[in-house]
């Protein structure tokens, strides 16, 4: 490949491409959903998201050498098909698992503070613990909040670790809040694909919380509907949806806080996602990066914010991000019916610009008080005292 004189083909939500990838040659952005074989003909690189499936369909006969997905999940990603033509292919790990894990944070403190209840006394239990499930058991027990976790296929590879699973039935009946973050898969010993459905449910306690914000098959989403029929003491918080872009218009407005797909939308996971695929290009051709992750961000509107020990947390927690306002654009959406998945995409493709918690630094007046050391195991940054 000519470094300078490539042709690239990206999805047109993803960030930062011209800043990171414009020195390669040049670049076509297109819809990502609706991605045809003509449309990467030439192409030399292919960066796409969740929403492409890229197998032998979409490639053969392409000048493709490059793929790279700026998400966490790959099953979009005929990766076999990639390794037998010889196309290199990088996806972006972790590259959001910050944002999804402070989306979940930011819903659940928006419930609490609607149902009054208090987070710190829940058992939150964890279903899929790898980039995000993990990120967010640590968060969780650094609040000091009873963790359960389920991850069968973490357990067969941990045998005889100390860190404890539990199984999928126990977790659903012993946990107050139930969070879904497996990829999606169908074959091997363990497949997630309707993990949870008919024959399941049901063990969920009352007045349980159920939020899915991994892969939205991972719930039978049918099975759910009927279920939530006879069972709506239960709260569900759903990002993703089983047939997505299209959405069911009944289980939509069951849910307490819906939103399009868009838990990990934050800047910095946008762009990070990127960079990671920048720096996998760059080792795929055997030339250093010559740029940084701080090159493609700007200053975050709000970077300051002084707390006290009787600090409410959900202040600085709505500082960066509250889910009220996805959750009212989702619910427009949905009014026309024609036109429903079209805009579920456009709500994605026109998402506004969501920091991370770490964007803000927090001044604790108190010295660190509690309420700062709390916002710092969210994830917050807390200003050293001199």
């Amino acid at each position: 490949m000519n470094n300078l004189s490539l042709h690239i083909v990206v999805d047109e939500n993803i960030p930062a491409v011209e800043t990171l990838f414009g020195g390669f040659g040049s670049i076509c952005r297109l819809p990502g959903r609706h991605l045809k074989r003509e449309d990467v003909a030439a192409a030399d690189v292919l960066l796409v998201r969740s929403i492409s499936q890229v197998n032998e369909a979409l490639l053969a006969g392409s000048n493709v050498k490059f793929v790279g997905t700026a998400t966490i999940g790959t099953d979009h990603i005929d990766q076999a098909y990639l390794q037998q033509q010889g196309i290199s292919f990088s996806s972006a790990p972790g590259c959001n698992a910050d944002a999804v894990v402070e989306y979940v944070i930011s819903c659940l403190y928006m419930l609490a503070a609607e149902q009054g209840f208090e987070l710190l006394d829940k058992t939150v239990g964890i279903i899929g613990v790898g980039n995000v499930g993990g990120r967010l058991q640590r968060r969780l027990r650094g609040m000091g909040i009873h963790v359960l976790i389920n991850d069968p296929p973490r357990a067969a590879r941990e045998a005889g670790s100390a860190e404890p699973f539990t199984v999928l039935e126990d977790l659903l009946a012993d946990a107050d809040i139930v969070c879904c973050h497996t990829p999606l898969t169908t074959t091997g010993e363990f497949p997630s694909k309707h993990l949870l459905n008919k024959d399941n449910l049901n063990r969920l306690r009352p007045g349980a919380v159920l939020l899915n914000a991994g892969r939205g098959p991972v719930i039978n989403n049918q099975d759910l509907l009927n279920w939530h029929r006879l069972r709506e003491d239960v709260t569900l918080i759903l990002d993703v949806w089983e047939h997505e872009p299209a959405v069911d218009a009944e289980l939509a407005a069951r849910v307490r806080i819906g939103t399009p797909h868009i838990a990990g939308y934050s800047l910095e996971g946008k762009v990070r996602g990127t960079f990671m695929l920048y720096e996998a290009f760059c080792q795929a051709q055997g030339i250093p990066p010559i740029l940084t992750l701080d090159d493609c961000l700007p200053p975050a509107e709000l970077t300051d914010l002084t707390i006290n020990d009787t600090a409410d947390v959900r202040q600085a927690i709505d500082a960066v991000y509250h889910p009220a306002a996805d959750d009212r654009r989702f619910r427009d959406s949905l009014q026309d019916t024609a036109q429903q998945p079209q805009n579920f995409d456009r709500l994605r493709k026109e998402y506004p610009v969501r920091r991370e918690f770490a964007s803000l630094t927090l001044h604790d007046v108190s010295g660190v008080s509690a309420q700062g050391r709390l916002l710092k195991a969210l994830g917050f940054k807390l200003a050293e005292h001199g």
